[in-house]
């Protein structure tokens, strides 16, 4: 992952979301499947625990606030044990739900599971029983709803609509939103009902249908990102959106302008326990960075990678940005992403030791890259979970006096030749003659020096041990350094 997305992960802030849909209770009971019942031949479950958790669009408002978004739930609960359960966990996530009305017609929608353990096991699912009403609210109830939301429209810097089709997201509510919301320049963000009519969503800013979801849509076939890409500008142009976010799971997000443009952002491969919850996260990573003024490209790869993360756990599980962070640092990345000024860098740091990483700092000319240098920035990797190496520029070189002819190589390419090798995360090039200004803002754990240096002999130590921090010095390879690589070649030529 880049550089960038890093800094816009950073620069989030805590934006206001509303988030209009069908919100879902998901009740669980646990228990132990030990034996057949006398009555019918059944599996007798004996309760052990039972959990309730957030789903549908509460679920997209408890991730919001586990992006640390300002989150408002605005939607329609049963006047029953359900709807107080699910008005409790949101508020005590820290979720406003004025906006969530109560409804005397319906039942609060409660998904029950029952799993049970076969000899003290991994548990299995053995059945679901949904308790809820699909019919769309009445016409004197979306009323009652619009007149709740519309005078506060313009309070959100996004609005995300979570159609789960248990009927809160009717015509007149939808559209009423949206046009709204256009008026105030207020970005609406859909995740659209698995089956329907798409028209509802016209005028949204961005739609995010999953490939199946897509293909129904517009009846074309998603096999490639040409055809996702098809597909999309249809939902853009028959429906009057800005773009459209097409999920393709494995593959990625194909993301589609309404200007005929279209791009596809890959995601890593990942070990996959659980889809439950991708596409919520997806919408509420899209929604937190719309609110943000992050533009769709970037958006797209920050989904991947908060869609990605939500799979590698058992369950739905709200994400963190620190877990986003993480994952962006630990990434694959390209050498030139790794090369950065003082200030993108001291932002990075401050992010990974946030996340209790050690940070270790070295730094030389690095003129000629040889294996003496590449085995001693192996060992320095290994103390610590980032390596950072400041490179002398060409100018501070020259000042050190390492001869005429000296450097070899340019900044630019000495500092490229870094970059490319995988124990490197970070390079920065220093015009000084010592790391001190480097050492003072970005405060490493770790300071290390390769070749013949004793501890006391590294330049920087007392800066770094005065704040707390440990210096060492590491093996060299004999007989092998720029200078000795120099004075060969000279006498061979």
């Amino acid at each position: 992952m880049s550089y960038p997305l890093i800094n816009l992960v950073q620069q989030l802030g805590a934006p206001r979301v509303l988030v209009l849909g069908d919100v879902i209770l998901d009740r669980y009971i646990w228990g132990d499947a030990e034996r057949i019942s006398q009555e019918a031949p059944v599996i007798l479950l004996r309760e052990e625990r039972q959990e309730v958790r957030l789903g549908g669009a509460a679920n997209v408002a408890n991730m919001l606030r586990g992006l640390e978004a300002q989150v408002t739930m605005a939607g329609l609960t049963g006047d029953d044990e359900g709807g107080q359960l699910l008005r409790e966990a949101l508020q005590e996530a820290g979720v406003d739900t004025q906006p969530l009305l109560i409804d005397q017609s319906r039942p609060t929608t409660v998904k029950e599971r029952y799993l049970g353990r076969a000899q003290h096991r991994h548990p299995h699912q053995m059945l679901r029983v949904d308790r809820e009403v699909r019919t769309p609210a009445n016409s004197e109830t979306a009323t009652q709803l619009l007149a709740t939301l519309l005078p506060r429209l313009s309070q959100y810097q996004a609005i995300l609509v979570s159609d789960y089709a248990k009927g809160v997201c009717t015509p007149q509510v939808v559209q009423a939103i949206i046009k709204a919301a256009r008026r105030a320049k207020v970005p609406v963000i859909v995740d659209p009902a698995a089956a329907g009519d798409y028209a509802i969503y016209s005028g949204a800013t961005a739609v995010t249908p999953n490939r199946l979801e897509t293909s129904r849509a517009t009846g074309m076939d998603i096999r490639t990102a040409e055809d996702a890409f098809a597909a999309g500008h249809r939902l853009c142009e028959q429906l009057d959106l800005d773009h459209a976010f097409v999920t393709l799971d494995s593959d990625g997000i194909a993301v589609a302008r309404s200007n005929g443009t279209a791009d596809l952002f890959a995601t890593r491969k990942r070990e996959v326990y659980d889809i439950t919850g991708a596409g919520d996260m997806v919408l509420a990573m899209i929604g937190v960075g719309t609110a943000s003024g992050i533009g769709p490209p970037e958006l797209a790869q920050l989904a991947n990678v908060a869609g990605g993360l939500e799979v590698e756990q058992i369950g739905v599980a709200t994400i963190s940005r620190e877990q986003i962070l993480a994952d962006l640092a630990t990434g694959g990345r390209t050498a030139g992403e790794k090369t950065c000024g003082i200030d993108e860098l001291a932002r990075h740091v401050s992010a990974r030791q946030k996340l209790r990483q050690k940070v270790v700092l070295t730094n030389g000319c690095f003129d000629l890259l040889h294996f003496g240098h590449v085995s001693y920035l192996q060992q320095a990797a290994e103390e610590g979970d980032c390596l950072i190496v400041a490179v002398n520029s060409d100018e501070s070189v020259r000042r050190l006096n390492k001869g005429p002819d000296r450097p070899i190589c340019s900044q630019q390419h000495r500092a490229n030749m870094l970059a490319a090798l995988e124990v490197v995360d970070y390079v920065i090039v220093f015009d000084e003659d010592t790391p001190h200004a480097i050492i003072e803002r970005l405060r490493p754990d770790l300071l290390v020096k390769g070749g013949t240096y004793a501890p006391d002999e590294i330049v920087g130590r007392e800066l770094v041990e005065a704040y707390g921090g440990t210096v060492k010095a590491l093996g060299e390879v004999p007989g092998l350094s720029t200078t000795q690589i120099v004075e060969s070649l000279r006498r061979a030529a």
